[in-house]
């Protein structure tokens, strides 16, 4: 067991797991146990995050007030069922969630520790220590009762209107808890178990590093790549295949948002952006025609082994490497080592109720699909469905689909 895994163990506590008796012994999926916090819990902020955690609490039975300095986005949450506007003369909360952006969370939780005393008070924004330390230096006594959080969950859509309550399904939701009570800690951990989320304990500056690594600085990259796209001849993004739509997925997201969480946490990711730019400098260095002699044109012209420019193979081969490294150790769909699997591809017309059937059609071969990609070219009638699945179950699967009348794509 890895030191991570062996934290998400010992936080969580016993009789809490993602799976039940009932799924120990056979028989299905175990029935939701009750919540385990106590309410009213007191949601600032109802965007994304904030809405979803109200969402899902609201499912549970836990009484949830909510706080926004927007009205629109409030009435909003209020009418997706996310819980009721605080106003005065309402129960006080036991719980308060900071859900606002990071340059603004510590401030929104020092008023609460003040407003609310007998309160335990989280954020839930991306960045740790910047947040911490300036609750603990302004809250005083009061910073006992604040437990700093962060949920790995999220998409590119903002607001209460993306809000989904099973957001935090089976994600990571770190915990610091630097200075609390354990009484605090414990609520903060059983708020994240309640949300279905799998609690980890973490510094402030473990986290930060973290976070600056698998999530902040890929937000850039992605977001830089995309930018090349702007200026793009209309005709050349019609190629556009599903490599480029997987890189700069992400780069959908909010800037003003993502602004707030790179500035608070610039430390780490520009770090990690300066190494970036080490590696991109050396493979400039590689490929570049002019590293060896612009006029010289037997480097730049297709043909034998020796007209290739000196060192462009090694860095190229490098840098993909690497890659190959770094991707592999991304924990595969159950946590621990990826797995590798088999991908079916299968030619889907672009019809109502096409994809549907697929789906029945897998199950009805007794296949379990274990992670599924969909590429589309524009203009085209067809997608092609990516069908990742047990090596084993891939001929069978293949065969199965070609008798029912797919189009099997043979890799």
């Amino acid at each position: 067991m890895s030191r991570l895994e062996a934290r998400v163990v010992q936080v969580g506590p016993p009789g809490r797991g993602t799976g039940g008796a009932a799924e120990e012994h056979g028989g299905g999926p175990a029935a939701r146990p009750p919540a385990a916090t106590r309410g009213p819990v007191l949601i600032i902020g109802t965007g994304l995050l904030g809405t979803s955690l109200a969402l899902v609490l609201r499912a549970a039975g836990v009484p949830v007030q909510l706080r926004d300095t927007s009205p629109t986005s409030l009435a909003l949450a209020r009418d997706m069922g996310a819980g009721t506007v605080r106003a005065e003369g309402d129960p006080e909360p036991a719980l308060v969630v900071v859900a606002t952006p990071p340059d603004v969370a510590a401030q929104v939780a020092v008023g609460a520790l003040e407003a609310h005393p007998g309160a335990v008070v989280t954020d839930v924004a991306s960045v740790k220590a910047r947040v911490g330390a300036e609750v603990r230096a302004r809250a005083g006594a009061a910073a006992s009762r604040y437990v700093g959080s962060h949920p790995m969950a999220g998409r590119e859509r903002s607001g209460a209107g993306a809000a989904d309550s099973d957001l935090f399904a089976g994600r990571p939701w770190v915990i610091v808890a630097d200075g609390a009570e354990p009484a605090a800690e414990i609520a903060v951990r059983n708020l994240a178990m309640d949300a279905g989320a799998a609690p980890l304990r973490l510094g402030a500056a473990e986290h930060d590093n973290a976070v600056a690594a698998v999530s902040h600085m890929p937000q850039l990259v992605s977001s830089l790549v995309a930018a090349r796209l702007e200026t793009l001849p209309e005709a050349a993004l019609e190629l556009a295949g599903q490599g480029i739509r997987d890189v700069t997925r992400i780069a959908a997201s909010d800037p003003r948002l993502w602004s707030a969480i790179v500035v608070g946490n610039a430390g780490p990711v520009t770090g990690l952006l300066r190494e970036l730019r080490d590696d991109l400098d050396a493979l400039i260095s590689g490929i570049e025609p002019a590293a060896v002699d612009t006029a010289d044109e037997k480097y730049t012209a297709p043909g034998r082994a020796e007209e290739i420019a000196p060192g462009a193979v090694s860095a190229i081969t490098d840098v993909m490497r690497r890659g190959n490294a770094g991707q592999a150790r991304i924990p595969g769909k159950h946590g621990g080592a990826p797995r590798r699997y088999a991908v079916v591809q299968v030619l889907v017309p672009d019809k109502p109720g096409y994809l549907g059937r697929l789906f029945t059609d897998v199950g009805e071969a007794g296949v379990n699909i274990e992670d599924f990609a969909m590429e589309h070219s524009a203009g085209q009638s067809a997608g092609l469905a990516m069908i990742s699945v047990l090596p084993g179950a891939a001929q069978p699967l293949e065969a199965a689909l070609d008798e029912r009348g797919w189009r099997v794509v043979v890799a």
